[in-house]
């Protein structure tokens, strides 16, 4: 997704036929809204060229720099991270097939840091309720101008360099090597089968964005095996399509229940190329020049979320957020039937205070894009992007996502197409007052099926409302056999009901609680 958007975006700058003015709007509108129970909210965590990430960090610092961020997105009511553990052929873990990203230690590509960046991040965000979700880019070699000379010699560049091409100033796999292919889904295995994730995340970049008079080098494997295919654009549709679905077979045969999300560049294709395609004058497209068919993945349900990068703002000419939003809902809609995929958004948190288009100069302009995807019947959540922004807090625009948005804990969106079976409620849920705090221990040896529980709690000796998140103290990741959480957030001299309700695989929660009740 991300290097150099003030490029990636060139083609929607020279189409940008007129601003719309900042509407500047009062404080409070986001207040009435209700909160929702479900609902995604990410933040990508950009490594690549450290974007969000310091590089050189030992094992201790490295540790200490992953308890802040989370802390400080789980303050935010943040429920899910988007961690880029391959940023380029390489690997924030140990790997059988990739080496080390330089990214990590900021030296030589395959130098070990001597820790394992990936199993940190996810024991420390399991242990705050955070889901992982592992970032990967597929067919990105290098980052621009870099040599190939300076990869390691472990690198599959290295090692079959006639897989590699150039374009631009950049090296890529070349997707129409069936090995290519092969090797993708070996490193999509290898991460599934090591690591408790919850899902594998790719972002927009398939074929590289167009370059204007330079064509992507790959006639010669279109001709050697064209597949039947007639054009060479079609062919390169159906090598990106194969791999998505090849990828998501992968993911659930090696555990069923881990997702495959993908977030494209935000416009299929232009109304002007396709009756069926957005009102908008996006400059490139999915489609046409990224190859990246994205309404064909809904269609196949070779995906369980869809974040279209809808980078843009309400009112903006070329693309206009609103219109986008309707588009991608309506796909979703459309083909729920075939295989539902939850629809998340991307959003600029990177423009808030920083664009030529005035509409970022609001505050208000992303709080409220997200209180319109509420509002439609289809969106479940959004992803940032990316985390520095979010910190950075232009214009005071995360404190209003924490004031006025997410005001209350959500849980993440399930995926029940990937096992809906109900889970049990905790087998037995024990509570003790200890000083200022409540220690809730959930004995669940008789059965194990739940991977979180939700803490749930009520003022005084009765049970509340289990739809209100505003009840909900906390998610915590299920322990083998007995589970403790320590609620330290209780008044001196309150009553309190716990429900502890078990959460599975795939999101799904159980239809009871387990109660407890603190009278003193």
């Amino acid at each position: 997704m991300k290097f150099g958007q003030a490029c990636k975006y060139i083609m929607i700058t020279a189409l940008l036929f007129s601003f719309t003015l900042p509407l500047f709007t009062t404080k409070g509108s986001a207040e009435m809204t209700q909160q929702p129970k479900h609902e995604m909210r990410a933040a990508w965590i950009a490594t690549v060229q450290n974007i969000d990430m310091q590089a050189g960090l030992n094992e201790a610092d490295y540790t200490a720099w992953v308890e802040e961020t989370l802390d400080f997105l789980k303050g935010k009511n943040f429920n899910t991270i988007i961690y880029q553990v391959k940023p380029t052929a390489d690997a924030f873990y140990p790997s059988e097939i990739d080496p080390w990203s330089k990214y990590v230690t900021g030296g030589a590509q395959g130098t070990d840091p001597g820790y394992d960046p990936l199993q940190i991040m996810i024991d420390e965000s399991h242990a705050r309720g955070i889901e992982v979700h592992a970032w990967v880019n597929p067919y990105r070699v290098t980052m621009p101008f870099e040599t190939l000379e300076s990869l390691s010699e472990e690198n599959v560049a290295k090692e079959h360099p006639e897989w590699v091409v150039r374009y631009g100033f950049q090296y890529y796999l070349n997707p129409g090597i069936q090995e290519v292919q092969d090797y993708l889904l070996s490193t999509v295995e290898e991460l599934v089968t090591n690591y408790d994730i919850e899902a594998v995340h790719m972002d927009d970049y398939f074929y590289p964005y167009r370059r204007a008079g330079e064509e992507f080098p790959d006639q010669a494997q279109f001709e050697a095996d064209p597949r039947g295919f007639d054009n060479i654009e079609d062919w390169r549709r159906d090598n990106v399509n194969n791999l998505v679905s090849a990828i998501n077979d992968t993911i659930k045969e090696t555990k069923s229940w881990v997702q495959f999300g993908i977030s494209p560049f935000g416009v299929w294709r232009n109304i002007a190329m396709d009756p069926t395609g957005s009102n908008t004058q996006a400059g490139q497209t999915n489609y046409d020049d990224l190859y990246a068919d994205t309404r064909q993945w809904i269609k196949d349900g070779s995906i369980d979320y869809i974040t279209p990068q809808i980078y843009w703002s309400r009112g903006f000419a070329a693309a206009d957020y609103s219109i986008l939003l309707d588009w991608w809902s309506n796909e979703v809609e459309e083909y729920a039937h075939n295989h539902p995929v939850n629809l998340y958004i991307g959003t600029a948190d990177y423009k808030v205070g920083d664009n030529f288009d005035q509409n970022w100069d609001n505050p208000y302009e992303l709080p409220e894009q997200i209180l319109d995807n509420r509002k439609d019947e289809n969106t479940q959540g959004q992803m940032h992007f990316s985390l520095r922004q979010i910190i950075k807090n232009n214009l005071g625009y995360a404190d209003i996502l924490t004031n006025e948005i997410y005001i209350e804990p959500a849980l993440v969106p399930a995926t029940p197409w990937n096992g809906e079976k109900l889970p049990q409620k905790p087998n037995t849920v024990k509570a003790v007052k200890t000083g200022g705090s409540i220690t809730l221990t959930i004995d669940d040896k008789k059965h194990s099926d739940a991977r979180k529980y939700v803490i749930y709690r009520f003022d005084g000796m009765k049970e509340g409302d289990y739809n209100n998140p505003a009840n909900i103290v906390d998610v915590v990741y299920a322990t083998e056999g007995v589970t403790t959480y320590i609620d330290s957030t209780i008044e001196e001299g309150k009553r309190y009901t716990y429900g502890v309700t078990s959460v599975s695989n795939t999101g799904v929660e159980s239809k009871d609680a387990k109660i407890v009740k603190v009278v003193k």
